[in-house]
């Protein structure tokens, strides 16, 4: 290997990686810079120009412009790091409150239910509820995939069954402010908070198949009492957690399917990882796979729409 083939390798993986960073640099600039949007487009085009600037002078081995644009890199990594979650802002109705438990013996009491009464999108009923469950009448658990952009991103839901025929539906979310939508890229740069809701199912899904149009199915998935127990008390313990420290949502690392995973291979270590996981929507193909489903999964969007807002909901789309 000859040295001009060492430099000129050199060259480029420092150019990949100024490339990379000044990628990164210019979402952070632009979802998280306190400014106009006219002072923000003008601190983008001052960083993507000085960015190229250094590439163009690390080649031309001439070092200040780039020791200049490291120097401005760090600040903005200083910057950075004082982004902070937290729990003080102006939430949206839906995830407004996070679901609080206490547990005695099989009981469990939670005192912020979410049973919204939805007519559309921007109008609905609000309703917090305090409700108990026996979690010795624990008798089925269900993912719930709801799909809202294409085949390979959808969103999870766990539901657990009761005895008596109600459903608790858990969702870990983004934590939207008002008039705040979701932005997949801007999840990559500390733009939401995560939060974890305990709904009713004729809250939870009927709003995202019958109110926002999204695709939804359900798996039924096999598991003994005792990790059905488990993991309704990680859910717990995961909005406990929550609540003592906020956390921000990310769209790679700590989204709605990376987090029950985590949850679930606390109770089952031996869960492999897998790209699916990161490919929500094929997440059903991911559990039949390792033998986690009780049966077929069901499409239920159109019993759904068609069970409208009929109290016994949960029932009519299991048929």
């Amino acid at each position: 290997m000859t040295k001009r083939y060492v430099v000129f390798t050199l060259m480029l993986l420092g150019s990949l990686i100024v490339a990379a960073l000044a990628a990164w640099g210019t979402g952070a600039l632009w979802f998280q810079l306190p400014a106009t949007a006219v002072l923000r487009k003008l601190a983008l085009a001052v960083w993507i120009a000085g960015s190229l600037a250094a590439m163009v002078f690390l080649w031309r081995r001439s070092w200040l412009p780039p020791a200049v644009w490291l120097v401005a890199l760090l600040a903005m990594m200083g910057w950075w790091s004082t982004i902070k979650p937290s729990h003080n802002r102006l939430w949206a109705d839906d995830v407004a409150r996070m679901v609080t438990g206490t547990v005695d013996g099989s009981i469990v009491t939670l005192d912020l239910v979410r049973n919204f009464d939805w007519r559309t999108d921007d109008d609905y009923t609000v309703r917090w509820e305090q409700r108990q469950y026996d979690l010795n009448q624990l008798r089925s658990v269900d993912v719930a995939l709801s799909y809202w952009m294409g085949p390979a991103i959808a969103h999870t839901l766990v539901s657990f069954g009761f005895a008596d025929g109600r459903y608790l539906t858990f969702s870990i979310e983004i934590r939207k402010e008002r008039g705040e939508s979701f932005d997949a890229l801007a999840g990559f740069f500390k733009r939401y908070e995560t939060v974890l809701i305990a709904a009713d199912e004729r809250d939870i899904l009927r709003v995202r198949t019958n109110v926002r149009g999204e695709d939804m199915w359900l798996y039924r998935l096999r598991m003994p009492p005792e990790m059905m127990r488990s993991l309704f008390l990680a859910y717990l313990d995961e909005g406990e957690q929550l609540k003592r420290e906020p956390r921000f949502y990310d769209t790679l690392t700590a989204n709605c399917t990376t987090i029950v995973y985590q949850m679930a291979k606390r109770i089952s270590p031996g869960l492999p990882l897998d790209w699916r996981l990161l490919a929500s929507g094929y997440l059903g193909d991911y559990l039949k796979e390792i033998g986690a489903l009780a049966g077929p999964g069901q499409h239920i969007t159109d019993k759904a729409r068609a069970a409208g807002t009929a109290q016994n909901f949960s029932e009519r789309i299991r048929h």
